[in-house]
This record gives structure tokens, C-alpha cells and sequence, in this order.
């Protein structure tokens, strides 16, 4: 079984999520900012989501607290898909699964740092990270290889 079934994380209502649930399914988790230029993604994510959603996670981090985050996600997109508790996705206090994803899947010249909100890891059924992809990349672009993984 993958290293990445084994991360237990916090939803917005401190509600323990084992990853160990998603086995078997294809995966994407990205760091996420309401007050960004990036953060319109979270609308092409939430209708990806949708079409998908038997198969896949969006996890994601934010700058504000739990009701911030909840009107940005919910009420500004209409966003259903789950949303993990505030955490560091860089530096000392970086959540373990964030230095999972990065030691798995290094940036660009090897960076292990996530440069910004909205970078995007893919992970496959077997737990594996195959993708990662910069805040440029939108979600409808990735849909191509979310759809080879669920073949």
C-alpha cells in the first residue's frame, strides 16, 4: 500500500480524514487562497468535481479561518468537494502530506517548495504521484490525465 494511505488530515470542521479511503481512487489535492488570482479555479474545479467525483479528492489550504474559507469555497463557488482544515504547506510547521507530495513530485529544477496557491499534485489509483503542476496550469488542462488514470 502507498505511503500516502497513511496521512490522516483535519477538514474545515476538524473532522479526521484518512486518506486510506481514497485507495483506489484517482486523486487531486492542491493548496488553495481565496484572496488570489488564481483562486476563479476553484469554479472549474468544483465542476470537474462533479463529472468525477466517484474518483477523486480536492484538498487545499488557505490563508483565513474556517469561516473564511467556507465563504469563499461554498458560498462564492459553490464549491462541494472536500476542503481540509488551514495548514503550512512550506516551511518547519509544513503538513506532512504536503512534504510527501513534495519530496515525491519536486517542481521545476528539483524544487521541493511549493512556489504558489493553487499547485496541484495527481496522484493514481495506487497511491502514486505521477503530476504535479504549477498555479498557471487550470483544471480543465489536467482533466486529460486525470481521465488516462481512471482507465
Amino acid at each position: 500500500m502507498s505511503e500516502i494511505y497513511n496521512f490522516k488530515v483535519k477538514d474545515l470542521f476538524q473532522r479526521d480524514y484518512d486518506l486510506a479511503a481514497l485507495k483506489d481512487k484517482v486523486v487531486v489535492v492542491f493548496n488553495t487562497a481565496s484572496k488570489c488570482g488564481f483562486t476563479p479555479q476553484l469554479e472549474d474545479f468544483e465542476k470537474l468535481y462533479k463529472k468525477h467525483k466517484d474518483n477523486g479528492l480536492f484538498a487545499n489550504q488557505e490563508p483565513g479561518n474556517a469561516e473564511d474559507i467556507i465563504e469563499v469555497c461554498e458560498r462564492n463557488y459553490g464549491v462541494t468537494f472536500p476542503v481540509m482544515e488551514k495548514i503550512d504547506v512550506n516551511g518547519d510547521n509544513a503538513h506532512p502530506l504536503f512534504e510527501y507530495l513534495k519530496k515525491e513530485k519536486p517542481g521545476i529544477l528539483g524544487l521541493k517548495r511549493i512556489k504558489w496557491n493553487f499547485e496541484k499534485f495527481l496522484i493514481d489509483k495506487q497511491g502514486n504521484v505521477v503530476n504535479r503542476y504549477s498555479s498557471m496550469v487550470k483544471p480543465f488542462d489536467i482533466e486529460p490525465d486525470i481521465l488516462k488514470l481512471m482507465e
